[in-house]
């Protein structure tokens, strides 16, 4: 057992700051985007009046794929998971007013990263606004693509250049931004275990941190601005115990694996968000319970920034008013509930220090495994993180059906009269305009500079330089996601899931 320490002490069990949220709440960001740049740029707007204190963007698939709305590919698909956002005019309307300097912006997108990175940084710089004084997050996380979401691009190992490079950039560039946000929640959402979603988290994590490190980066140059994406699921007391057992993990990593010298190198930073997978159709207000606790074991955990899940998530998009409860759940819990007033409240709770003892022993267990392999990406090669993932959920699958597991309205307690909620719907006719859009720009541009920057961008792909100048150059010529993905798509080709 872990000698205890104060909060703020290495190794962090009790929470990165000796105040915690005495101090400063964490950032209470509503994960949005929908539609047009200009449909989601009015629902930014209305959660900031509402009292959001960061922005968190929610990109479609095309977006997300390297996908412009006009391919074939794309059709049905445009602005339906989150925003369409095809070029540098996209993400200038999508921030119409809101000032990039004043605000803390996530963007959870992982193989277009750099591209909407490159988007977000010149429309900051339209503003009149200083890079190096930008905040925010890119989630940048390509490992757990192949692993537990599917939006890849690339096979991994380009991948991991693209992100080595950005690493390198933003560094010196926008040195207050966080480069990556290395995500358990989707490892989380595709059936892992709590032990599971460290260790594999952790895993890529030191996959990230040794790519960076033999590209010639020094660690404490780029570890500050790493951050993590965890999941607050639905076993209260084990979630709590899983946030203290990674930052006492992550620290002892940093410091003892790596030989970081900067105490913030040894801070695990981390958004969480509400377990999307533990929302139901059946009686979705009941979802309004299961994201309070979910919610309060995150804070009880001690994150930085969190998301609340709506209640209406299991059938659509969430709805404004859903959208606006979730962020009263925070706010709740923030200035009513008392919990902030201490720095870690279940800090001496035996059973909580005995399951933080055991999620951390057990996690450690998995990375020493996966080490003896080659590392997470040899582990994803040959499909061994998949295969655990994919027995957890089928063991937990199993457990619901036989009845071991109980789920509210699901598996007991049901209702025969199904509850009828307002359904978020997106209108077709935002696919069309954003389309009609995209050829407008395109006719408008200078088709010559843009070739020619395109051409630079295979270049550097085809050697060795950092591809984030290149990238800007394209983007600040209005050179479309698409294109800069499909340029990279020549050179590094795509990546197929051989399952």
């Amino acid at each position: 057992m872990e000698p205890p320490s104060r909060p703020g002490e290495f190794p962090y069990t009790r929470g990165i700051y000796p105040d915690m949220y005495r101090s400063r709440l964490w950032t209470m960001r509503q994960y949005a985007g929908f539609g047009s740049a200009e449909e989601s740029n009015r629902r930014y707007r209305y959660l900031l009046s509402q009292g959001t204190t960061g922005l968190s963007v929610a990109f479609d698939l095309p977006t997300q794929m390297g996908i412009d709305p006009d391919h074939p590919l794309a059709a049905g698909e445009v602005g339906r998971t989150g925003v369409s956002i095809a070029s540098l005019s996209d993400m200038r309307k999508l921030f119409e007013g809101i000032r990039l300097d004043e605000i803390s912006t996530s963007m959870t997108v992982n193989s277009t990263a750099a591209v909407l990175l490159a988007f977000y940084v010149l429309t900051a710089r339209e503003q009149g606004a200083d890079w190096r004084k930008l905040n925010g997050t890119i989630q940048n996380d390509i490992l757990k693509e192949y692993i537990a979401r599917g939006t890849y691009i690339y096979p991994p190992r380009p991948a991991m250049r693209i992100i080595t490079d950005l690493f390198a950039w933003a560094t010196a560039e926008v040195p207050e931004w966080n480069t990556i946000s290395i995500s358990g929640y989707h490892i989380r959402e595709a059936g892992s275990t709590a032990v599971q979603e460290v260790a594999f988290t952790f895993a890529n994590a030191i996959a990230y941190i040794e790519s960076a490190m033999a590209a010639g980066l020094d660690v404490d140059s780029f570890a500050p601005r790493l951050s993590f994406f965890f999941n607050a699921h639905s076993d209260f007391l084990t979630e709590i115990a899983k946030f203290r057992a990674a930052r006492r993990l992550y620290a002892h990593l940093m410091r003892d694996r790596f030989g970081a010298k900067n105490e913030r190198s040894w801070m695990l930073r981390f958004h969480t968000q509400t377990a999307g997978s533990t929302l139901t159709a059946q009686q979705p207000d009941v979802n309004l319970v299961r994201t309070a606790l979910e919610a309060l074991s995150a804070v009880l955990g001690g994150t930085q920034s969190l998301h609340t899940n709506a209640r209406d998530e299991a059938l659509g998009l969430p709805t404004q008013e859903s959208a606006q409860l979730a962020l009263r759940t925070q706010q709740i819990i923030a200035y009513e509930t008392g919990v902030t007033n201490i720095a870690d409240p279940v800090g001496g709770s035996f059973y909580i220090e005995e399951v933080t003892d055991r999620i951390e022993r057990e996690a450690m267990d998995y990375i020493r495994r996966i080490d003896e392999m080659g590392g997470a990406l040899r582990a994803i090669e040959i499909g061994f993180i998949q295969a655990e993932i994919q027995n957890a959920a089928f063991q937990f699958q199993k457990e619901i059906e036989s009845g071991k597991r109980i789920i509210v309205s699901v598996n007991r307690f049901q209702m025969e009269e199904r509850v009828k909620t307002p359904v978020f719907r997106i209108d077709p006719a935002l696919e069309r305009a954003q389309i009609e859009s995209l050829r407008e720009l395109k006719a408008g541009r200078n088709a010559e500079t843009v070739r020619v920057r395109l051409e630079r961008l295979e270049g550097a792909a085809r050697g060795t330089d950092n591809l984030m100048p290149a990238i800007l150059d394209a983007a600040e010529a209005y050179a479309t996601v698409g294109e800069i993905s499909d340029t990279l798509r020549r050179v590094f080709g795509e990546y197929r899931d051989a399952g």
